[in-house]
C-alpha cells in the first residue's frame, strides 16, 4: 500500500495535464492508465498497421490551450504542431470542388466559384465569430459559478462574465446567445446561399454529435470548433507532428520530469471512500494506492456510477449524473494506403492541397439531414456523412516511403442499433462508406492495404467513452457550463471531500483542450 498526495484515474490528456501542474507544484502525484499506454482518446498507435504511426481516435488539433504549452514546456518535451494549408477540401459529385483555408484572398476566390455574395459575406462572418470568441472563449478557463448555492465568489465571477458579453453590445449579444444555444443551419441560411459552403460549414456543427444542423445546440458545437489556434494563427487547425499520441506523451514527459509517477496497464476497481471522504482507489489487482486527494478523468457514467457505491454520493447529485446524455453516432475508420486519393474533381496521385487538409464528402446541409434522418431510427446512415484528412502528406513520419494513413471520422452510426449489433454492421457499413469516398475518388478501393473500423460500441470498449460519445457527455446547452457535470457541481470539487473531476465530463466539456485538466489543477491547487 503507498500514499501519494494525489492520484489521477485515467491518463487522458486531461488527466495528466492535472498530473503535471499538481507535480509541479511539488505533491505526489500518480497516474493510473488502464491501458497500455496514456492518452485516452488522443494516443498514437503504432501495432495497427506494420510500419505506420496512426492517430487511432482524436486526429486533428487546435483547441489546445497556449497557456498549457507554454506552462508545461511542451516544446522541449517534443511537441510540435504542424500548419495545414488549405484548412479543407470539398468535392462535388459534379466536379467542381471548394478548398477553404487561412488564405483571406483564396477563400474569395474559391467561394466566389459558387457565389459572388457569399464570397462577400464570408469576411464578415469570421469576423462575427471573431466577436463571439472574444466573449466566449475566456469562460473555458474560467471557474464556472454555483447556481444552486452562490457564494460572493460566485456573483464576482458572474459579473465578470458579463461583462464581456455586455461590450458587445445588443446586435453582438445576440448573436452570441444564438451561438449558444441556436441551430447551426439558421446562422448558416442567414449568412450564405451556396450550399457546398454551408454543407462544408455544416459538418463542424455535428462531428461528435447525435444531431443534425437544424437542431437547436449545434451552433455551439460549430462554434467550438473554430476557437483556438496553431503556432498563434487562430481558427488554424493542424497535424501534431508523430501524431496525436505526442501531445499525450510530451504531456507526461513534463510531468515526470516534475515528478510525477505514471503507470500503465493499471485498471482501477473502485474508489475508496472513508468517513465522506476519499482515501484512494483500489485496482483489480487487488492493490490499494492511498492518497487525500482523487481526480478522476473518466467520463462522470464511469466515475460515479461504476467506480463508486450509491451509498457515498448524494441522491440528487447522483439522479442528475444519470440524467446525463451520452447519445453518439460517430465512428472512426484508419486506413493504410498504397497510393494517396485520386480525385476525379482535382485529379492526380501526387500529394497536393487536395491532400492536406480535411476533405469533407458532405455536398450540403441537406446531405445531412437525411443521415441523421437514417440515425434517428437507430439505422446507419445510408449515405454518411465522411470527414477524412491524409496526414502522412504533411508529417511523413506516419508511414512507409510511398504510403500514406488516412482517418475518417463518419456521422452518422448510432450507438445504439434499432436491428442488430455492430459486431455485425461493422464491416458492412465500412464498404458502404468506402463506396461513398469511392465516388468521388475511384481509385481508394485498390489504394487501402489495411482499414481498422472504430464503431460507438468499439470507442466504448477500448477508450472507456460511454455510449462512445467522445466529449464525454453532450455539448447541449443543459450540459454545458455551470450544469456541466451537474447544477451545483461545475467546479471540479465533487460531493465526496477531496474527490475532483479533472477530465472532459467536467467544464468546457469535449475535444483535445487541455482546459478541464487545467481547471481542476488550479481547483486543487486553489491557484484560480
Amino acid at each position: 500500500m503507498r500514499h501519494h498526495d494525489a492520484i489521477i484515474i485515467g491518463g487522458g490528456h486531461n488527466g495528466l495535464v492535472t498530473a503535471a501542474y499538481l507535480a509541479r507544484a511539488g505533491k505526489r502525484v500518480l497516474v493510473l492508465e488502464r491501458r497500455h499506454l496514456v492518452g485516452g482518446a488522443c494516443v498514437t498507435e503504432t501495432d495497427v498497421f506494420d510500419g505506420f504511426r496512426v492517430s487511432t481516435a482524436a486526429y486533428v488539433n487546435s483547441l489546445f490551450r497556449k497557456e498549457i504549452i507554454r506552462d508545461l514546456d511542451l516544446p522541449k518535451h517534443g511537441f510540435r504542431m504542424l500548419e495545414r494549408n488549405p484548412s479543407s477540401f470539398t468535392p462535388l459529385p459534379d466536379g467542381r470542388h471548394l478548398f477553404l483555408g487561412p488564405d483571406a484572398r483564396q477563400n474569395l476566390e474559391e467561394i466566389g466559384k459558387f457565389s459572388t455574395k457569399d464570397a462577400e459575406a464570408y469576411p464578415k462572418y469570421e469576423a462575427m465569430l471573431e466577436r463571439v470568441a472574444l466573449a466566449l472563449e475566456p469562460l473555458l478557463t474560467t471557474r464556472p459559478p454555483n447556481l444552486l448555492r452562490p457564494s460572493l465568489g460566485d456573483l464576482w465571477r458572474a459579473w465578470k462574465i458579463a461583462t464581456p458579453f455586455q461590450k458587445l453590445g445588443t446586435d453582438g449579444m445576440a448573436e452570441a446567445v444564438e451561438m449558444l444555444t441556436g441551430p447551426a443551419r439558421v446562422i448558416l441560411d442567414r449568412w450564405f446561399e451556396s450550399e457546398v459552403l454551408k454543407g462544408t460549414l455544416a459538418t463542424d456543427a455535428v462531428i461528435g454529435a447525435m444531431a443534425a444542423p437544424s437542431m437547436p445546440g449545434t451552433a455551439y458545437v460549430l462554434f467550438h470548433h473554430v476557437m483556438g489556434e496553431t503556432n498563434g494563427k487562430r481558427g488554424v487547425w493542424g497535424y501534431v507532428q508523430g501524431g496525436m499520441g505526442s501531445l499525450s506523451e510530451a504531456i507526461a514527459s513534463s510531468a515526470k520530469a516534475h515528478g510525477a509517477e505514471i503507470r500503465v496497464n493499471a485498471r482501477v476497481k473502485a474508489i475508496i471512500v472513508k468517513k465522506g471522504r476519499v482515501a484512494g482507489v483500489a485496482l483489480e489487482d487487488g492493490t490499494e494506492h492511498l492518497a487525500p486527494i482523487v481526480a478522476s478523468n473518466a467520463d462522470p457514467h464511469v466515475t460515479f456510477e461504476k467506480l463508486m457505491a450509491p451509498s457515498d454520493l448524494p441522491a440528487d447529485f447522483l439522479e442528475a449524473i444519470r440524467r446525463i446524455r451520452y447519445d453518439s453516432a460517430s465512428l472512426k475508420m484508419n486506413l493504410a494506403l498504397s497510393e494517396l486519393p485520386d480525385f476525379s474533381a482535382l485529379p492526380g496521385l501526387a500529394a497536393g492541397p487536395q491532400h492536406r487538409g480535411t476533405i469533407h464528402i458532405c455536398p450540403d446541409q441537406d446531405s445531412i439531414e437525411r443521415a441523421y434522418d437514417d440515425a434517428k431510427y437507430g439505422k446507419p446512415s445510408a449515405e454518411p456523412i465522411l470527414e477524412c484528412t491524409i496526414p502522412s502528406v504533411v508529417d511523413d513520419s506516419l508511414a512507409p516511403k510511398g504510403r500514406h494513413v488516412m482517418s475518417m471520422f463518419i456521422q452518422y452510426a448510432p450507438y445504439k442499433l434499432a436491428q442488430g449489433t455492430w459486431d455485425e454492421m461493422r464491416e458492412p457499413f465500412a464498404d458502404r462508406c468506402l463506396e461513398l469516398l469511392g465516388r468521388y475518388a475511384p481509385n481508394i478501393r485498390k489504394a487501402v492495404i489495411g482499414r481498422q473500423v472504430l464503431t460507438p460500441v468499439d470507442m466504448e470498449r477500448i477508450y472507456g467513452l460511454t455510449g462512445g460519445n467522445i466529449f464525454h457527455g453532450s455539448m447541449h446547452l443543459n450540459q454545458l457550463f455551470p450544469m456541466r457535470p451537474a447544477p451545483g457541481w461545475a467546479s471540479y470539487r465533487m460531493p465526496v471531500k477531496g474527490l475532483y473531476l479533472c477530465g472532459s465530463g467536467s467544464h468546457p466539456g469535449g475535444g483535445v483542450i487541455g482546459a478541464a485538466g487545467w481547471n481542476a489543477a488550479r481547483e486543487i491547487l486553489g491557484t484560480w
